[in-house]
């Protein structure tokens, strides 16, 4: 047991230094003119992602070559890679590129690492905030390495709830995602857009939101590391509709250890 403990801790380790790496460059370039492309309508790329991702990958390659890789920015050019039982690093370079070209600085560095495809790693870095979100599966969460826990919020109409309007912006989902929003604003204390999945993960991790959902995010790279993290905190990751979460699906809900039956109760039908 030793041995496995050593080792995913040495998984951290590497997982932190590749972060902080890409941090540093989203730091250095989150003031400067920013050359933007366009994804989609809405969704962004900037010449930092692809930085970012370009670093974190050297690092993580050059340390675990035996491993499998799945980028935001790789898989938007070469399409994403099936998860296999296989360690694979699933890496969102820099979740919050809209944020990041406005100068918003809800910005992140999201690191997962799955084995037999299941999360065993999660890094989440803000370098604007200064904030290093961890977690090993069995081992707790951590900000900045002091421990977190989720909030202890048990009543909905109480709740501080965070979700995303998503990239699609054709008229059948712009209507179905106002449609859940105008349900649950008579139901949750009040509602917010970040616009970053993984920190929003994150802020349910370490108390500051209570319940999360998003329908049609980007891909595994958003929650790899973050449902990890919400786990450790003693939070509940799961399908909007209340199934099991599936990494795969870009379909997510998370909430603390008291809500998750009134989450789903008020997404009900709508999700």
């Amino acid at each position: 047991m030793g041995d496995c403990a050593d080792k995913l801790a040495a998984f951290l380790s590497t997982a932190v230094e590749a972060a902080k790496l890409a941090g540093e460059i989203i730091f250095q370039n989150f003031h400067k003119t920013k050359v933007v492309e366009h994804k989609g309508r809405v969704d962004l790329v900037t010449e930092t992602d692809k930085a970012c991702e370009d670093s974190i990958f050297r690092h993580l390659k050059r340390t675990y070559p035996d491993h499998q890789f799945i980028g935001e920015e790789t898989s938007a050019v070469n399409g994403t890679a099936d998860l296999t039982d296989v360690p694979t690093w699933i890496i969102d370079p820099l979740d919050g590129t809209t944020n990041f070209v406005h100068g918003f600085p809800f910005v992140c560095v999201s690191i997962g690492l799955t084995i037999e495809k299941i999360p065993t790693i999660g890094v989440v870095y803000n370098p604007m905030l200064g904030e290093l979100f961890t977690a090993i599966r069995g081992g707790g969460a951590f900000l900045n390495t002091a421990p977190i826990t989720a909030s202890s919020q048990s009543e909905l109409m109480k709740a501080l709830v965070a979700t995303e309007v998503g990239t699609k912006r054709d008229k059948t989902t712009v209507d179905a995602t106002t449609d859940r929003i105008n349900g649950l604003l008579y139901k949750v204390r009040s509602l917010r857009m970040t616009g970053s999945c993984a920190l929003n993960l994150c802020g349910i991790a370490c108390g500051r939101l209570d319940a999360f959902y998003e329908l049609g995010y980007g891909g595994p790279w958003d929650v790899a590391a973050g449902v990890l993290i919400v786990q450790e905190a003693g939070g509940c990751v799961f399908d909007p509709s209340g199934d099991d979460f599936n990494i795969t699906s870009q379909r997510v809900a998370a909430c603390n250890a008291h809500l998750k039956e009134a989450v789903i109760d008020a997404l009900r039908g709508n999700v």
